[in-house]
């Protein structure tokens, strides 16, 4: 039975409530009344439910569409402007003992070399990542007690957050890494970790257990209700996602937005981000073998369908996807991506054979520097901004100021200091051109004076050597 309010995995993820939401949908798509009502609902700015949602996923009407399309853009640029936040990822062990049949770090394949960095290889790499530029990134490793312990974690935060590289450090250290207990997510947070990003996979349990044969994540439950976990830890900024590929994109939106309702219901505040990985090439795995990956048309759609139905909610998509892919997602919802990625373990420092212990085939692989001028140059803002977390503006008081537009107040300043930053220690001549361009232009959309003039004051600071100013 459905139960959104429920701690069990199988009653806030109910699958006959799925059937009957998809089933609706196919039905209500060709009832043009009641997707119009769904559309004036979604421009209010409110969201919808995963049955509002599922019914614009399945109408097929091209002006419809465009309307999903324009109507998911204007909502990006309603909560996150132009802003789109940057990040890149660190590996730091392959060692698993899962056997995820997608994912080439699975416990029997015996052609990848595993590896795990020590804590001064984790510096270097560190190191590297500064010196391009970043200043948040997202911390990876496959399960294993005996390799990649919780301490081995918690230990690889406090490496990250000690380095100093050129006068500057990471801010802010987002992990994504196994489903753990509530004491080790208390830990976790006490490490001053920023998101805890879990991705369920694939919510259809039926086809979990095929995919997840052997190892801890092989529970389902236990995995499906980490996030509860996690905030029950303390951990108040969760990020959510699937892959898509592994099962039917629209039994996999549903259980996406019916995760996010979940925890809205049960603690008061949705998940900080939702991240849109789909299948893709890596050492043993073929794109081929599965049989539900998404063609770009209904992936792009999916992203424009989850803006609309949790507008508040940061969307992620990483470098598995193209320039060309990318730049249309842009338009279609993302606020957040990486840049200059390595998916293996050491690839920042070994660049020469990076791609041995690689978790995915990396499409998008310009520089940082390429990526910021990419940016730029279609009119967005590349923020590295960390002010919310390092002030405390976590989970429900995130999420109380998104909703009411009052983030904006801070953020675009927040991003225009943060490139500022990014332009007078890294940028090539060209981006920085691009970018103080952008800056000029942008500073007339802070709408507080007092606000406007501090960032001006705190720009020519930057220029002068000081660092670190956050609204």
């Amino acid at each position: 039975m459905y139960k959104v309010s429920s701690p069990y995995a199988e009653e806030f993820i109910d699958h006959e409530e799925i059937s009957s939401t998809l089933e609706e949908a196919r039905r209500e798509s060709k009832n043009p009344s009641r997707v119009a009502s769904i559309l004036e609902k979604a421009a209010l700015l409110k969201g919808l439910s995963h049955r509002e949602a599922a019914i614009l996923m399945d109408c097929d009407d091209p002006a419809t569409e465009e309307k999903i399309y324009a109507l998911a853009s204007q909502i990006k640029h309603q909560f996150y402007g132009n802003r789109i936040v940057l990040f890149a990822p660190l590996y730091l062990s392959n060692y698993c003992v899962n056997g995820c049949v997608y994912c080439p770090y699975h416990a029997k394949n015996r052609t990848i070399p595993r590896r795990k960095l020590s804590q001064e290889e984790i510096a270097e790499e560190v190191r590297a990542l500064i010196r391009c530029g970043h200043k948040r990134l997202a911390v990876e490793a496959g399960e294993d007690p005996v390799h990649n312990p919780l301490d081995y974690i918690l230990e690889s935060i406090k490496t990250i957050y000690s380095v100093r590289e050129g006068g500057n450090s990471i801010r802010r250290v987002n992990v994504n890494i196994a489903a753990t207990d509530v004491e080790s997510y208390r830990k976790l947070k006490a490490a001053g970790i920023g998101t805890y990003i879990l991705f369920q996979e694939t919510y259809n349990k039926e086809q979990y257990q095929k995919l997840h044969p052997t190892g801890p994540k092989s529970n389902y439950a236990w995995h499906t209700e980490a996030m509860d976990r996690a905030q029950e830890g303390g951990c108040d900024d969760v990020g959510i996602g699937v892959l898509f590929g592994l099962a039917g994109y629209r039994y996999e939106l549903c259980g996406l937005l019916m995760h996010a309702e979940h925890l809205e219901a049960r603690f008061g505040v949705g998940p900080h981000t939702i991240s849109v990985p789909r299948i893709c090439p890596a050492d043993d795995i073929s794109v081929g073998d599965f049989k539900d990956a998404l063609p770009d048309d209904i992936f792009r759609k999916l992203v424009a369908v989850l803006r609309i139905a949790v507008p508040y909610t940061g969307m992620i998509v990483s470098t598995r996807e193209s320039k060309r892919m990318r730049e249309e997602l842009l338009h279609c919802g993302i606020s957040q991506i990486s840049g200059g990625s390595r998916t293996s373990v050491g690839g920042y420092t070994t660049v020469e054979r990076h791609n041995e212990t690689a978790q995915f085939d990396v499409s998008d692989t310009r520089p940082l520097d390429e990526v910021v001028r990419w940016l730029l140059e279609q009119d967005h803002i590349p923020s590295f901004c960390t002010a919310c977390y390092r002030a405390g503006r976590t989970g429900d008081r995130f999420m109380s100021l998104c909703k009411s537009g009052k983030i904006s107040l801070c953020c675009t300043p927040n991003a225009l200091m943060t490139l500022k930053e990014y332009l007078m220690d890294y940028a090539s001549p060209e981006t920085r051109a691009e970018g103080e361009r952008m800056i000029g232009q942008s500073l007339m959309d802070i709408p507080e004076g007092r606000t406007r003039e501090i960032t001006i004051q705190r720009l020519k600071q930057i220029e002068d050597g000081e660092r670190d100013f956050r609204f």
